[in-house]
């Protein structure tokens, strides 16, 4: 299968060479059909696998088609995939320039977003600078919420700290608080495991200030200040609060290995001794399983006796502790 698809790829080749040549009767080459015909080794190089003569391919293509960016752009491909990543960002934001400038600014957003997915886990720095041409492209177009997505990725890179800043800006410029209120959350996150208590604090006080008539976010000024007061029972029950277990996981991760100023691990406490009522209950119980009968007191502190029949028939005790539990809450 794939000497056959190298085969037909040389054959457009062949054809493609045919028309570039010229003659007597024939003075120009024709740079169309020569294109086309690139294009269709290209993919049968493609099919074949054989990534670097599907390169030549297609760049041969767009030389032949000075307004093919889409050549361009499958080039860098190409490049990606013999894990030439800087070439192929290279020939992607070459295409990514070709679309703005012929007026198709939402391909060229796109493209900037596959490039950087391509190159994020080898340079997250370029990726984030990829991100943000491609939020400034749908800013431009007066897209904010795929502008604010944009700027969000990655989402567990120390560079979120600016990046989340302005997303915050744009979803106070929408009024979409709930999103704004979530980056804040994670702008706080991150301030404090770089133990910058300073910028921490500055984030809460900005977002109270910034939303009048909104609900002061009294978590935020919780876990601030058990972090600044290096409590660290209180920094671990606001970071299992709903607040933050349950957003992204990267978030939520985020916040779990927190620790604060000179703290280990939580080190979780046994549970406290039940007192008062639940004592009471418990005696109540314990004496059905072993006499069968007990006193029950009403409201009206009225006391009465009584008796759990057909004691033998609970051959087990899941079977008794239902009966006690039963007993108990209907009296």
């Amino acid at each position: 299968m794939a000497a056959q698809k190298i085969n037909e790829a040389h054959e457009h080749i062949a054809k493609a060479e045919k028309c570039l040549k010229t003659s007597l009767t024939k003075w120009k080459p024709d740079f169309d059909s020569a294109a086309s015909e690139y294009a269709k080794a290209a993919v049968c190089f493609k099919n074949a696998k054989q990534y670097e003569q599907a390169t030549d391919a297609y760049l041969k293509e767009a030389e032949y088609q000075t307004e093919n960016k889409t050549a361009i752009e499958q080039a860098g491909m190409m490049m990606k995939e013999q894990k030439k990543m800087p070439e192929a960002i290279d020939l992607i934001e070459k295409a990514c320039m070709m679309y703005m400038e012929n007026g198709t600014p939402d391909t060229a957003a796109m493209a900037l977003d596959r490039a950087g997915k391509l190159i994020e886990p080898i340079n997250l720095e370029k990726a984030v600078d990829l991100y943000q041409k491609a939020a400034g492209v749908f800013e431009n177009e007066d897209r904010l919420r795929q502008a604010v997505e944009m700027l969000g990725k990655p989402p567990d890179s120390w560079s979120g700290v600016r990046r989340c800043a302005e997303e915050k800006n744009m979803y106070k410029d929408i009024e979409n608080f709930p999103m704004c209120f979530k980056k804040t959350t994670v702008q706080v996150l991150i301030h404090l495991h770089r133990a910058d208590y300073v910028a921490a604090d500055k984030c809460v006080r900005e977002i109270c200030r910034g939303t009048v008539g909104v609900r002061t976010p009294s978590p935020w000024r919780r876990y601030c200040r058990a972090y600044d007061e290096q409590d660290e029972d209180q920094v671990y029950r606001v970071c299992n609060s709903p607040l933050l277990k349950y957003m992204d996981n990267d978030y939520a991760k985020l916040a779990i290995s927190l620790r604060v100023p000179g703290g280990g691990p939580k080190k979780k406490k046994a549970a406290a001794a039940p007192q008062g009522a639940l004592v009471e209950r418990q005696q109540r119980m314990r004496m059905i399983m072993r006499e069968g009968c007990v006193n029950l007191q009403r409201a009206d502190s009225t006391v009465f006796p009584l008796k759990v029949k057909n004691l033998d028939k609970f051959s087990s005790s899941k079977a008794m502790y239902v009966a006690v539990k039963s007993l108990l809450c209907e009296n």
